[in-house]
């Protein structure tokens, strides 16, 4: 799969990245924390320590939330599903869970888990800050005074146990995709036994929810002042933006859950090419673009011998290579082996084809029976296949 960031590390056999989009958030939290939150509290703390305390919470914040997406990942895993990865990026995190719950009871325990995973953080910090205030004292006075007597670990503490209870209201409004919207599809999905007619409802709900976020966050753009969320030009603009957010992934997660209902019961062998063209593997690459790039609007190609699959090659991996060394440049020392490819049978199912090949960021999938080369599955054919027989069911 084809990523954005970077990688770092693996904890209870799930890979931990970063997008790059987290370090513009990153930043930005530390310097609205640094510049306005803290000074605000404590006008005698040094811009010095001001700084250094906003980068401590911002990095427990971000802990904080991958904490929330490990609760998600483990208690799927404890179900028997796939988690390949935990990424974190510009609205917090996401656990790349590879398939939908199994039933409502499952996605309500691996959903639920998240916020209150959240709620427990932020109790744990409150209590803990509420625990170093008292040791320092500082418990009398106004609420002014009292905030502005407190220690930097006191201040870092009751912060951080605000804005993880704030992060688990968040994620329990209905709206689909965040948790509380999955919560809601549960419970409907529990109720009908309908999980595609569960998941088109807690999609409605949330493109309500996300269209009157995007509204408020016009009207706060022209001036308007509303409760909790406040008023100015960026506080609009972001409402605005994560309303769209929420309002997109809604549809493309009802429109996936849809595609995989369509295609499940589909078997590769009926949407499969079983005369796709098969490039050899010691021709050079000038021949293969010549004789096969350039001979119609395929993209990639097996390479095989006789009917053994030897491998896959991509326009990609052509383009790697400089257009001087093409003549002297064998195909299979640019192909992908076939040890290291992703490749399904005839009788699998196209919902796990498709699965496949989008995990690994890949056009074509060749279609292996006991080791012989039998076709390969294009996803535009699958496209063409969905617009053919989804009865209009791909719209929300």
């Amino acid at each position: 799969m084809m990523r954005s960031g970077f990688r770092l590390g693996r904890l209870f056999g799930i890979e931990i990245s970063i997008d790059w989009s987290w370090i513009v958030v990153f930043l930005l939290l530390s310097w609205e924390l640094a510049a306005a939150v803290f000074p605000s509290v404590h006008p005698t703390w040094q811009p010095g320590l001001c700084r250094l305390v906003a980068i401590v919470a911002s990095l427990l914040f971000f802990a904080s939330v991958l904490t929330h997406e490990f609760a998600h990942s483990l208690v799927a895993k404890a179900k028997g599903m796939e988690v390949r990865n935990i990424t974190l990026f510009l609205f917090g995190g996401v656990s790349n869970i590879q398939r939908e719950p199994p039933s409502a009871d499952a996605e309500f325990l691996i959903t639920i888990v998240g916020p209150l995973t959240s709620f427990a953080l932020g109790l744990l910090f409150l209590v803990l800050g509420g625990v170093t205030m008292r040791e320092a004292g500082d418990v009398v006075g106004s609420p002014s005074q009292i905030l502005a007597r407190l220690s930097p670990l006191s201040t870092l503490l009751f912060w951080l146990g605000q804005i993880n209870i704030l992060v688990a209201l968040f994620n329990l409004i209905p709206a689909f995709p965040l948790d509380g919207g999955r919560v809601l599809r549960s419970i409907i999905w529990a109720a009908t036994n309908n999980m595609r007619g569960a998941t088109r409802i807690a999609v409605w709900t949330g493109q309500l929810f996300a269209w009157t976020m995007i509204f408020c966050g016009i009207w706060m753009i022209f001036g308007a002042r509303l409760p909790i969320v406040g008023s100015g030009l960026l506080n609009g603009i972001w409402l605005t933006f994560i309303g769209w957010f929420i309002s997109s992934a809604a549809v493309s997660s009802y429109q996936q859950i849809v595609i995989g209902d369509v295609l499940q019961g589909v078997p590769v062998a009926n949407l499969m090419r079983a005369d796709a063209r098969v490039a050899p593997a010691h021709i050079p690459v000038s021949s293969l673009v010549n004789d096969f790039l350039m001979r119609g609007d395929e993209e990639t190609f097996p390479v095989a011998e006789g009917d053994r699959l030897e491998g896959l090659v991509s326009l990609d991996d052509v383009r790697a290579v400089p257009q001087e060394a093409w003549s002297r440049t064998d195909v299979n020392d640019i192909m992908t082996p076939a040890d290291r490819l992703e490749a399904v049978a005839p009788r699998t199912a196209s919902s796990e084809a498709v699965l496949k090949m989008s995990r690994a960021n890949l056009r074509a999938i060749p279609v292996v029976d006991n080791g012989h080369l039998v076709g390969m599955l294009r996803l535009r054919d699958v496209m063409r296949w969905l617009q053919l027989h989804s009865d209009g069911m791909l719209p929300v």
